[in-house]
């Protein structure tokens, strides 16, 4: 592990200090202690015992990636799940006039990507490295190994299946929300995602979310966002630089996201 460093500004002291964002050099090697912790963290195999989670580790791949290197694209063959174990992963999808759209921001732990065993031949969404990051993959044929032998996971499988097509469902329909509400629950969510609480200097995302990808995450285009997220920068909500985010007032947020 390495810190990259990034100016963010300190309102309580009034000028601008260094904060490390942690972040892996390449090349990487993930110890196992790591990929066990990040396993069983994995919604398809929580609760699975030490062993369990050694079988499953056995049949995984590491890979890493650079920031803004291509993990999978929409459209590739649905071949393999993947686990992200370190850094931070963009996944998006592009509209119909061909612009990206952020859909997630994944931390270590969460998994992205699609196998045949769940119903999906091809992937329907691209990840892309936000920062450097360590990911485990697994093939199709060794995940079926896995769904063979233990039916909670192929439970839980199932269960993701069908919360993402609620979830698709629920995209479908028109929103009564505003554009300052759904970014604020946005952001809240990814404060509670990956923030990190700084004190007078708020909840810290350490993460390089432009306003387009925000837009994505919000449903909402660039300009609206830049807009709201303005307003909140003068008021004091909020603080930005190119790599990192600030929650200033959390309380406002919530406010604002459930006004």
């Amino acid at each position: 592990m390495v810190s990259q460093r990034a100016e963010v500004s300190s309102p309580s002291a009034g000028h601008r200090r260094s904060i490390p964002l942690e972040e892996i050099t390449l090349p990487h090697e993930c110890p196992r202690p790591v990929r066990l912790h990040v396993l069983s963290r994995a919604p398809y195999f929580v609760d699975l015992t030490e062993p369990e989670l050694d079988a499953v580790d056995a049949l995984m791949r590491t890979s890493t990636y650079a920031e803004g290197e291509t993990i999978f694209l929409a459209g590739d063959v649905a071949d393999a799940l993947y686990v992200v174990a370190e850094g931070r992963v963009k996944v998006s999808q592009s509209t119909a006039d061909g612009t990206e759209t952020v859909t997630d921001i994944l931390v270590p732990g969460e998994v992205c990507g699609a196998v045949g065993a769940s119903g999906e031949p091809e992937h329907r969404q691209s990840a892309t490295a936000l920062v450097n990051s360590c990911v485990l993959r697994i093939g199709q044929a060794d995940f079926r190994k896995v769904l063979a032998r233990d039916a909670r996971v192929g439970l839980r499988v199932l269960d993701d299946v069908a919360d993402r097509l609620a979830r698709a469902q629920a995209d479908v329909g028109e929103t009564t929300e505003t554009v300052a509400q759904r970014v604020a629950s946005v952001l809240l969510r990814l404060a509670d995602k990956l923030g990190k609480d700084r004190g007078a200097d708020g909840i810290l995302l350490e993460v390089p979310l432009s306003r387009a990808d925000l837009a994505g995450l919000a449903r909402s285009t660039p300009e609206s966002v830049s807009r709201v997220m303005s307003r909140w920068k003068r008021a004091g909500i909020v603080d930005s630089g190119r790599r990192w985010t600030a929650l200033l007032d959390r309380d406002a947020l919530e406010q604002e996201a459930w006004s």
